[in-house]
């Protein structure tokens, strides 16, 4: 997240991800999300700039919409209000097959692959930094096992509450869609556009859903090229 007037910058892990902590009550819905990153807003004096890919662009797209004009801008990498149920059926297929750990850097490699559908990792120590030990000695993603239960894994109740606030945001919103999107189709950018009518669509040429880890370089180029036209940073 950027300050637009200031200039800060903050990067930070959803609950449960990362290095953030894991929730005790363990609410990992959208809701949960939405609350925090509408609480890092209020933190600001002024506008900020939201950027979020997949979950995180969920939040930010809620989260937002709950501070009315409080938004310089939201950015969200290859997530919309409708999602292409095959292309979360994928993500739920990673999710249960990661529950068990790794044994090694090279068979999460291959898990990502092959559920994911994706070109395998060639430099598996990238991963470490996004895996802990855990006590029986594997490798587990920096995720509290819970955010990826059934439950939380794109539910009709969080699809409406995206809808809802995709309806009711004002303020710039920008989606970069992957032109190999396994979760993003012409009818969830269809459904944008409607609720959304200052939605701008950018595609992101030869990636898949994970821009921001295959691609980050040109998405951060795009995303500099509109905190300039949007929020005044970089001259």
């Amino acid at each position: 997240m950027v300050g637009a007037a200031g200039y800060r910058g903050l990067s930070f892990d959803l609950r449960g991800h990362g290095e953030s902590g894991w929730a005790e009550d363990g609410d990992y819905m959208l809701d949960a999300f939405s609350r925090d990153v509408a609480s890092l807003i209020d933190g600001f004096d002024g506008p900020v700039v939201l950027v979020g890919a997949s979950r995180g662009g969920q939040a930010s797209l809620v989260g937002a919409s709950r501070r009315p004009g409080r938004a310089a801008m939201v950015m969200l990498a290859d997530v919309a209000p409708l999602l292409r149920d095959s292309g979360v059926d994928e993500f739920r297929g990673f999710f249960q097959a990661s529950m068990g750990g790794f044994a090694t850097l090279d068979d999460a490699a291959d898990a990502l692959a092959i559920h994911l559908n994706r070109p395998r990792t060639a430099d598996v120590s990238r991963l470490a930094k996004t895996m802990r030990t855990g006590k029986d000695g594997r490798l587990y993603w920096q995720w509290d096992p819970k955010t990826v239960s059934l439950e939380f894994l794109n539910p009709p109740s969080e699809t409406i509450a995206l809808e809802e606030a995709a309806a009711r945001i004002k303020d710039p919103v920008i989606l970069v869609r992957a032109e190999f999107s396994n979760i993003v189709s012409d009818a969830s950018v269809d459904l944008f556009r409607k609720l959304t009518p200052q939605l701008e669509v950018i595609e992101a040429k030869g990636v898949g859903h994970m821009i921001t880890g295959d691609r980050n370089d040109a998405f951060a180029e795009t995303l500099l090229d509109r905190l300039r036209r949007h929020a005044r940073i970089g001259g």
